[in-house]
């Protein structure tokens, strides 16, 4: 009696453990984030259909282990709070986890229960696992990424042929061991080329054939969503069955074949297609050093505006990099990483499942509400492999970020390294040798270089006439003369030459502060001489007309530096300029331009403000003014801080004695000949629309915009 009773319990005991453990939550983990080796990383679980991240709070080496275990490792060596390895995305599924050690899983330890947390991402917890694996743990192969087990992935071309840049079109081997091997494609789907397609930067992708058969492949298939930024994030498929014919059965070796975007399209007349404006687009990158690269900005109505980083992740970024003609994206950036912009915040929360066709088209929270240009989020896109850089060098400098500018170009059936004439050559041109080499923006542009002993092989020249719009990916985009060069000032120490920086400044003038502040002045000329002097009024005004009046259009300008690093005037003080009358020194001869257009944009009035004070007016909070004018000292603007001009100081004007009555454009462009690099250009200008009945005049709807940067172009209509 007493053994059946004792047997019964046993039995009711095993019941309730087992019914215990089929109501467990089935999960998986995985290890992901910035990691360099394949036991160790971001912690992450798969729960209803979605990953999500675990939070450091109460987390303990126990746990590691639970986890670690659970991954198929002996056990963990160290776990790490506060996102060691970059913050995760999504959910975060567990917090305040308890485990003893000795559970089979992270779902038998208690915790606030899935998706119960007060936490961020930068709360993500990551473990290190012991390197030796349990021999014959399931995990060995079921939900493993590529990247545990594989050491590189490449597209080698069809046929060595072939010369085509970029490669589009190839063959998808996998180093496993130290050993190359090609993939199977009996269980190879569209999806997968989508990914590999993506991360060597190409957004599309199409069907393509092998005509080769082989005998030995790579072991496994690859299962990819369509959402992964790289093939090595992609999970481990079944192992391949050995057959009689080798491991692939009926299959052919995976061959992909890719979709460039239109900058990278190559074209049989043209070569590379010049640089690539694309028709008015909803979403644009601005601030970035690199192709590819940026703040992201959106446009609402007929309004630029920037996209709120909650949330931003790889899924919604690649959607961008893809909508721009590039690959899937290799970084989300988020806390203004890449420069704040201005305007509104037009996204916030968003959301993309990761095949909508624009950003536009994902789900976002319109109430951006608490934030602020701080958290503008920013992406870095993975693009085509060009070899641009290997056509171009900087020679003689004194670190590799300078020096003479060294073009390689074919004559008489070879290939030769030669120097660029520098007539003519500007920062614009130097913004695209610095962005051809990686080597970020431009930050001087030199026309004479006798200073850098260059390869003295490659002085002769080689590329002149070089005139840049700005926005081409390579020197030879730019228009040029050709084959028939025309450099009468040579070579040798009058090649062109380039400092290139990691950083640079970016201005923008409060569009709003300007149409809010403008107003007419009747300012008689006795009161005006000194601006004579300085060319800040019309022709028609004389020196000794004391009698006479001049219309003067006042307002105040606000000049904002939104970029990453200090607005600093090109010359040093030895070389300011000293004006007696105002008793000032010009840092800057010309800043800003100041003009009165017609509506088919002829020049009916002008004026400009030469830079006699660069200083930081106000300061974002936190910031410290560094330039202050008085007692000689030095001008800049520092990054989030401003430079304002009140409308009742000297030249703050343009002078509209001789304008009649009509309908105008008012129009101001911010550093106009370039003499200081900037990471943008196409945001130095404001236009407003402007009403003059010959007493009055209205400003309205003033914005900044996109300036065609090559002189003669017009710059832009409403």
């Amino acid at each position: 009696m007493a053994f059946s009773s004792a047997l019964c319990i046993f039995s009711l005991l095993a019941l309730v453990q087992a019914q215990s453990e089929s109501q467990q939550p089935k999960i998986q983990l995985r290890l992901a984030g910035d990691k360099r080796k394949h036991y160790e990383g971001r912690l992450e679980v798969f729960y209803n259909n979605e990953w999500g991240t675990i939070c450091d709070d109460d987390f303990s080496i126990e746990a590691a282990h639970v986890a670690c275990r659970e991954l198929g490792y002996l056990g963990a060596v160290a776990w790490s709070p506060s996102a060691k390895f970059g913050q995760g995305e999504g959910r975060i599924w567990l917090d305040n986890v308890h485990c003893t050690g000795g559970e089979k899983s992270l779902a038998e330890c208690p915790s606030n229960g899935f998706g119960v947390s007060d936490c961020r991402h930068s709360e993500d917890v990551g473990v290190i696992c012991n390197q030796k694996r349990i021999p014959g743990h399931s995990s060995e192969l079921v939900n493993q990424t590529l990247e545990e087990r594989v050491e590189e992935i490449r597209i080698r071309p069809i046929s060595s042929h072939l010369k085509r840049i970029p490669v589009t079109e190839g063959y998808v081997e996998i180093k496993d061991r130290g050993k190359w091997r090609q993939i199977c494609d009996e269980q190879w789907t569209p999806l997968n080329s989508r990914v590999t397609c993506g991360m060597y930067g190409f957004p599309g992708e199409k069907k393509s054939l092998s005509m080769r058969k082989k005998k030995n492949y790579w072991g496994f298939s690859v299962n990819c969503t369509g959402n992964e930024a790289h093939l090595s994030s992609c999970r481990l498929g079944k192992a391949l069955e050995p057959k009689r014919n080798g491991t692939c059965g009926r299959g052919l070796p995976v061959v992909v074949s890719c979709v460039p975007g239109r900058a990278f399209a190559s074209s049989s007349s043209t070569g590379f297609r010049k640089a690539y404006r694309p028709e008015q687009p909803l979403v644009r990158l601005r601030g970035g050093a690199n192709i590819g690269e940026g703040r992201v900005e959106v446009l609402k109505n007929g309004v630029w505006g920037t996209v709120c980083d909650d949330n931003w992740n790889l899924r919604a970024a690649t959607i961008v990099c893809r909508e721009l003609g590039f690959g899937s994206a290799k970084e989300a950036l988020t806390g203004a990483k890449l420069g704040q912009g201005m305007g509104p915040v037009h996204m916030n929360e968003v959301e993309c499942s990761g095949f909508e066709k624009s950003l536009t088209d994902c789900y976002f929270n319109n109430d951006a509400l608490g934030c602020s240009h701080e958290e503008d989020a920013a992406v870095r896109c993975n693009i085509p492999a060009m070899g641009f850089q290997k056509r171009i060098r900087l020679s003689g400098g004194r670190n590799p970020y300078e020096g003479r500018v060294e073009v390689l170009t074919e004559k008489n059936g070879s290939l030769v390294w030669g120097t660029v004439c520098s007539e003519n050559w500007g920062m614009i041109e130097a913004m695209v040798v610095c962005r051809q080499l990686g080597l970020g923006f431009a930050s001087n542009a030199f026309q004479e270089t006798w200073y850098w002993a260059g390869d003295a092989s490659a002085d002769n020249v080689v590329m002149s006439g070089v005139r840049c719009s700005g926005t081409e990916m390579s020197l030879p985009q730019c228009l040029h003369h050709g084959k028939h060069i025309n450099c009468p000032r040579g070579g040798g120490r009058f090649a062109a030459g380039v400092s290139c920086s990691d950083t640079a400044p970016d201005l923008v003038l409060n569009a709003q502060l300007v149409e809010q502040t403008t107003y007419l002045e009747d300012r008689p000329m006795y009161a005006l001489q000194c601006a004579l002097e300085e060319n800040c009024l019309s022709s028609t005004a004389k020196k000794n007309d004391h009698s006479s009046y001049r219309r003067l259009l006042r307002f105040s300008s606000q000049i904002h530096n939104v970029g990453q690093s200090d607005f600093r005037p090109k010359m040093g003080h030895h070389a300011w300029t000293w004006h007696e009358c105002h008793r000032h020194y010009h840092s800057i001869e010309v800043f800003t331009h100041y003009d009165l257009l017609s509506l088919n944009g002829t020049k009916e009035a002008e004026g400009h403000k030469a830079s006699f004070c660069l200083e930081d007016t106000q300061c974002d909070e936190g910031i410290q003014k560094r330039y202050l004018c008085a007692n000689f000292g030095e001008q800049g603007i520092t990054v989030g801080c401003w430079d304002t001009y009140r409308h009742d100081i000297d030249c703050q004007w343009i002078d509209i004695t001789d304008v009649k009555p009509g309908d105008y454009i008012f129009q101001v462009v911010i550093n106009p000949n370039y003499d200081v690099a900037e990471s943008d250009y196409t945001n130095n200008f404001m236009k407003c629309k402007c009403r003059y009945d010959g007493y009055r005049i209205w400003t309205y709807h003033c914005h900044t915009g996109e300036l065609r940067i090559i002189e003669g172009l017009p710059a832009g209509t409403f």
